[in-house]
């Protein structure tokens, strides 16, 4: 299990807690944490979601295209899909059009498995932004949304 460094937000400088990088990256680092120990309860990982969830919503997809719609870096792909294989959550099959890739499948185990950690995974949202009313929450989305979409 990983474990981060948990933050204290009154030990750093004012020009520190006043700044929206160092805010965001703080809640990022505690937003990681939990989410990390949430799915590793569940003998998951984030690359274990993200790979699932492209799945889920893509279909079928080389390891390459489902590395890039899940996020997940090339050199972790092959490692992630064999542990999800070995768990039953994805058949991967050579491709029909090209032998030279892999077609990587979720099962009826793995949409399974994804709804579970969908769920565990919600429970890490809410602990993350206990502090917020409904509206707030929505509102934070939207605003952070429209930060990255901006940047990408």
């Amino acid at each position: 299990m990983v474990r981060l460094r948990r933050m204290d937000s009154r030990g750093a400088p004012a020009r520190l807690r006043d700044t929206p990088s160092w805010l965001l990256n703080s809640v990022a680092v505690v937003a990681q944490r939990l989410v990390t120990e949430g799915l590793g309860a569940q003998g998951a990982r984030r690359y274990h979601y993200s790979l699932l969830a492209a799945l889920e919503e893509f279909g079928p997809a080389s390891q390459a295209d489902l590395g890039r719609r899940g996020g997940v870096d090339r050199s972790d792909v092959v490692a992630t899909v064999n542990e999800l294989s070995e768990r039953g959550f994805v058949q991967r099959a050579p491709d029909p059009g090209d032998r030279r890739r892999n077609v990587v499948t979720l099962t009826e185990a793995g949409a399974a498995h994804l709804r579970h950690l969908a769920d565990v995974l919600a429970g890490a949202q809410d602990a993350l932004l206990a502090p917020l009313a409904g509206g707030e929450r929505e509102e934070l989305v939207r605003m952070l949304t429209k930060v990255l979409e901006h940047h990408s």
